[in-house]
């Protein structure tokens, strides 16, 4: 804007110094200043000491060659000869603000194409950047579901064949065996259940039925009876009569899931307590806790936090996932060294 006005009011300073030169040799038979409609000036002396001024905006900078001033533009001109004493010609016009909306629209203008192309730009650099990352969640992903069908056949094999076996002929130390089998076979077992809901079951059509949660809860903890035992581990239960309406399933593979990693992350001779209420359910241990910086991470696919446990890390996955399907909300408080507690609540719509 400075650069288009100079040049303008240059030829102004020009102009009314020659007006000047006129009136300096016909003082004083003529004493009146020299006007011009298309701008107003004013004279200084070369101690800065006013002469004469027509100026809207007496506020003077010197030291600046133009500059803008409360809506108006100055223009200083040092002069070499000294007409009527003066040594500074100020010449004052009104600022235009059409070139304030010039600058806007092409600062909106350029900038919101340079945001464009930072964006294309931010989006090919992020995709390059995560593609070894997606590749390998994509490797895994379809790792788990070939390693899911594969495993179905002699799981079932197994479980199958320890239910038909008569215990009651068998020599103790057979039976000590059997038993380590029947539990790795239902560490297995709830291993595969969780990958195949990751890669199957949620696919499916959701089937809703009444489930009395104290009877479902249970059922669940005899089945881990055996997995806890291996850890000497005791159960407290509290637990009301409460029925919700949901797919049994899904609510079984959230219960399986929390107790069996109650099991997993406690402590030899520890305890597994759940409470049960109308509209919540508790699950606590005395295990070995969750650093408190790693809570917000735990429900967090393929996360694990204890490398000498645990499957995939996809149990509370899982869990968080069935739960945010029927609007559930899961709470965690864990402590290292003394234990975790998963606490579930839900109102009245299930």
């Amino acid at each position: 804007m400075f650069s288009n006005q100079r040049a303008e009011l240059s030829k102004y300073a020009y102009i009314q110094t020659k007006r000047l030169k006129v009136l300096h040799y016909f003082f004083p038979e003529r004493t009146k200043y020299p006007r011009d409609p298309r701008f107003k000036s004013a004279i200084y002396d070369i101690e800065y000491k006013k002469i004469f001024s027509l100026l809207e905006n007496e506020h003077v900078h010197f030291d600046k060659e133009i500059y803008r001033t409360n809506g108006y533009i100055h223009f200083v001109k040092l002069l070499d000869t000294y007409y009527l004493g003066t040594k500074y010609l100020i010449i004052e016009v009104p600022e235009e603000h059409a070139w304030k909306s010039e600058a806007w629209k092409h600062i909106v203008g350029y900038g919101f194409f340079s945001f464009v192309l930072f964006m294309i730009f931010g989006l090919m650099l992020s995709r390059l950047f995560l593609k070894p990352m997606r590749d390998s969640i994509m490797l895994l992903d379809r790792f788990i579901k070939d390693t899911t069908h594969e495993l179905n056949t002699p799981l079932s094999a197994i479980l199958t064949n320890i239910e038909m076996m008569d215990t009651d002929v068998m020599m103790e130390k057979n039976k000590k065996k059997l038993n380590r089998i029947n539990i790795a076979a239902k560490t297995v077992s709830q291993l595969y259940r969780d990958l195949t809901y990751l890669t199957l079951e949620q696919e499916k059509k959701e089937n809703r039925v009444e489930i009395e949660l104290q009877g479902l809860i249970r059922d669940r903890i005899e089945y881990f009876t055996a997995l806890a035992n291996t850890k000497q581990l005791h159960f407290e239960l509290d637990l009301e009569n409460v029925i919700i309406y949901a797919d049994k399933q899904k609510i079984t593979r959230v219960i399986d899931n929390l107790i069996s990693n109650a099991i997993k992350y406690n402590v030899r001779g520890g305890t597994i307590g759940i409470r049960l209420r109308i509209g919540r359910l508790e699950v606590w241990d005395t295990g070995v806790g969750i650093n408190e910086e790693k809570i917000p991470f735990i429900f967090d696919r393929y996360m694990r936090f204890n490398q000498s446990e645990g499957g995939f890390g996809v149990g509370l996955s899982i869990v968080k996932k069935i739960l945010d399907e029927y609007g559930i909300k899961i709470e965690v408080d864990s402590k290292e060294g003394i234990g975790t507690q998963m606490i579930i609540t839900w109102g009245e719509q299930l």
